[in-house]
Parts: C-alpha cells; structure tokens; sequence
C-alpha cells in the first residue's frame, strides 16, 4: 500500500471514531477544563453516531486488507526495486495502533461516566420541606451526560436524591426547598448545555 494512502486510511478512521464519541468526548473535557457550558456543543453529532461508526469499521476493515492482500506477480517483481524499510506510516505496527485507538474512541460512551466523581448528596436536610421534581432534558446522548448534569446539581445544598437518564431524557431530583429551589436546579442544568424543556412536581 502506497504511504500516503495508508496514512490517509488511518486519519480517516481517527477523524470519524473520534467524531463518533465526540458528544460523549465534550462533558469529559468540560470537566477537565472547568467549562460546563461546552459539554452539548456535539450533542448534534448523536443521530450520524450509526453511520460514523460503519465508516471507521469499513475504512479499518479497507486498510487492513490492503495490508495483508497477497502482492501480485507484478509487486513481487518490482520488490527487488524498493529494498529499504517500510515508514512508519506504512507499517502493520501503525494500522494496528490507529485500530486499536479507534475501538477506544468507539467504545467511550460506554465507559465515560468513569471519569466523573461520585456525587454525594446532602443528609441535613428537613425532610418535611422535601419537594421531588421530575425535569424533561434535552441534549444528553450518554452515561457521560448523565453524570455531568449529575455533578452539577450535586453542587446545590440540600439535594437528598438524584436520578438522571439519557435514555429517558429526564433527572428526578429531591431536595429541601429551605436550602435550594428548582430554578437553582434549572440553572445547574443550564450550564450544562444541556436544555430543560419541562418540570413536572411528583407527589
């Protein structure tokens, strides 16, 4: 496989593994950088998700063929021409790198809620003050967004309970309203990102 074809194959799998997961990528990078408000820039990205995932499996699956083809007749003869090392670029030890890079960025979804702290809730509170509050959030697309919203209500007082799903696009929170209120929560969520399209009180 000629060089520069190679390494366009193995970018090519990097640029769409990393844009797969990317949604994923930002709440991670928002916590690392203290910027929460970065953490939906990508959410866009979630629906292409399926489609970007089968063209770095298909460009991989490309790339690798071309390495491990049998050389034609043709290629065999001109060997004797080209003598000197293969490059980096074109060596299974990179494809192998790039493949391996690009199943951990695929897979980060799965595993990015690791890289949040536990959120720890309040046990002061007045449990005859308790309000519960289910709130309908738009943006999430992992368990990397549940944990960003998480740790950002997770910062009021007062907070005795904390559900969030992505799946269901929701948190159910409990908290003492003498120690915070639902447009504090509201605002915890804003900067996210990530958008609050409802609230609904629970009994």
């Amino acid at each position: 496989m000629k060089p520069n074809k190679s390494k366009s194959l193995a970018l090519t799998s990097v640029l769409t593994a990393v844009s797969a997961s990317l949604c994923c990528i930002t709440p991670v990078l928002a916590l690392i950088a203290g910027s929460s408000g970065i953490a939906a820039s990508f959410s866009w990205l979630e629906p292409f998700r399926p489609w970007l995932i089968a063209i770095t499996l298909l460009v991989l699956a490309f790339a690798w063929y071309q390495k491990l083809k049998p050389q034609s007749k043709e290629e065999i003869e001109c060997a004797c021409d080209d003598v000197e090392k293969p490059s980096l670029w074109q060596s299974q030890r990179f494809l192998g790198i790039v493949t391996v890079f690009a199943a951990i960025m695929l897979a980060f979804p799965y595993y990015a809620d690791s890289f949040f702290p536990e959120t720890k809730f309040s046990n002061s509170v007045d449990r005859t003050l308790e309000s519960n509050y289910q709130i309908s959030i738009k943006g999430m697309t992992c368990t990397g967004c549940e944990e960003h919203v998480k740790v950002e209500i997770g910062k009021l007082p007062g907070i005795t309970q904390l559900e969030v799903s992505y799946e269901d696009e929701n948190a159910v929170v409990s908290f003492d309203e003498s120690q915070t209120n639902i447009e504090e929560i509201k605002s915890a969520i804003g900067n996210t990102g990530y958008k609050v399209k409802s609230v609904n009180k629970l009994k």
